[in-house]
């Protein structure tokens, strides 16, 4: 599933953001999960810890 996850934040990384929800309905749509709920969710869950982790270390460049 982390596997997953990284190779979505990397390839569709303009589609996905920090926001649990709103990556949710992108994996729906993208038809990536076949009908499980519980491995969508968690792969959205993956994908938004991944997406916040490269925004805080965005910011942590800009600061530096």
């Amino acid at each position: 599933m982390k596997r997953m996850a990284k190779e979505l934040a990397s390839k569709h990384a303009p589609l996905f953001s920090d926001d649990y929800e709103k990556n949710k309905l992108k994996i729906n749509e993208l038809k990536i999960v076949g009908g499980s709920k519980t491995e969508r969710n968690k792969l959205a869950g993956e994908v938004s810890v991944l997406m916040r982790r490269a925004r805080q270390a965005k910011e942590a460049e800009e600061t530096a």
